[in-house]
């Protein structure tokens, strides 16, 4: 298994038990709290514990420094290329890890400020109560590095209204505070000045009862709305483009949109869309779509396999020269291959969605007296790993 470096002595993550209450802090500020194995691990052993403890009532999450979490660990990934399978484990830990903190039993609250990126959301969004700010930034940019939307994200954004989901998969478009409240990927908007008097409050309130905990948010809480040049206030283009068929047909959508007056929004996005992973965009657009119709559980599943094949490089290693170019060498010029996406082969799209044995594929529990069980360490893969 690939492990983060340490670059101090430092917890990447801190825990706080008070009576009631149980506070999680993200603790890699220089690293933008990227989510590291140990990280997963911790995350869950602690969720596990205080689900099953009666005393534990409220969950905080929160991040140190200026970011929530910008999301997985690229350079663990990228460091891991060569040695088979090194990432399984946090993969598998983190999207079994998703699925708990979705159904989780106890009231969670996110208090989110500055990135909350990728993987970095999926502790944000999920939550009972997810707190945003005027500094917080959401985005989902995988597909541009080769990669896809992960971490329960296939199944979250496909079930906003329209085709929105569609577009901030495939374009990586970013969110901000009063869009997020307004596409009901937070709940609360609360003025950054107050959110440390808001934890003070959630801790002192030392209660799990959701409607106690809301009416505490909404002592701080304010009324927003989206800016007018929102995206959010142009779904009637965003679905007109992204309802197509193919990224080929959304793309050239979205290119004659452009060319009308008022549309000046579109080029930019459009830049970003054309540079981004041919093979990328079409194993993300393929995998929103299915979680239209999927569950939670299929949903991760799926994005299981999905992972697991692009970092083995099943039918390309474009998600390798995706991180070299944008954080190894930062030259932002990557090669992909293949580099349109018309040369990207319908049957090796096919090749990576295609399930695993029955014992390889992400054990996620239906029968709630077992819901913990399913574990990485319970699966076949460290025996597989034991015999290599």
């Amino acid at each position: 298994m690939a492990h983060e470096i340490a670059t101090s002595d430092e917890p990447v993550l801190l825990v706080e038990e008070m009576e009631h209450v149980r506070l999680i802090t993200l603790n890699r500020p220089r690293q933008l709290n990227v989510i590291s194995s140990n990280m997963v691990s911790l995350l869950a052993e602690n969720l596990e514990k205080w689900e099953k403890d009666d005393k534990a009532e409220l969950v905080i999450i929160k991040g140190s420094g200026r970011a929530f979490s910008a999301g997985g660990d690229l350079k663990m990934f990228y460091d891991g290329r060569k040695s088979k399978d090194s990432c399984l484990e946090v993969v598998y830990r983190m999207y079994w890890l998703c699925h708990h903190i979705h159904s989780y039993k106890k009231t969670q609250v996110a208090l989110v400020h500055g990135l909350s990126m990728g993987g970095g959301a999926s502790l944000m969004v999920p939550m009972k109560f997810s707190i945003v700010t005027e500094k917080t930034v959401f985005s989902t940019p995988e597909a541009s590095i080769g990669f896809h939307t992960d971490c329960g994200f296939s199944y979250m954004l496909s079930h906003l209204p329209g085709h929105l989901g569609e577009f901030l998969a495939l374009t990586g478009a970013r969110l901000n505070g009063k869009e997020l409240v307004a596409a009901g990927l937070a709940t609360h908007f609360v003025p950054l000045e107050k959110l440390s008097d808001l934890e003070k409050r959630l801790v002192s309130l030392n209660s799990g009862d959701a409607n106690a905990v809301k009416a505490a948010i909404e002592e701080f809480s304010v009324t927003v709305q989206p800016d007018e040049e929102s995206v959010l206030n142009k779904q009637s283009t965003i679905d007109e483009c992204f309802s197509k068929d193919t990224v080929a047909e959304i793309i050239n959508s979205f290119e004659a949109e452009a060319k009308k007056e008022g549309n000046g929004w579109i080029g930019p996005v459009l830049k970003g869309l054309k540079r981004s992973s041919p093979t990328g965009l079409r194993i993300t657009l393929r995998s929103i779509r299915e979680g239209r119709k999927q569950t939670l559980a299929e949903a991760l599943k799926k994005e299981f396999r999905l992972t697991i094949n692009i970092l083995r490089s099943t039918i390309s290693e474009d998600v390798y020269e995706g991180i070299r170019a944008l954080t190894i060498d930062k030259d932002n010029a990557p090669k992909w291959n293949p580099p349109t996406l018309e040369e990207v082969d319908d049957e090796k799209i096919d090749l990576v969605f295609k399930p695993f044995a029955e014992d390889l594929e992400l054990k996620i529990q239906e029968n709630e007296e077992l819901r913990w069980d399913g574990k990485y360490e319970c699966s076949a893969y460290p025996s597989f790993k034991a015999t290599e």
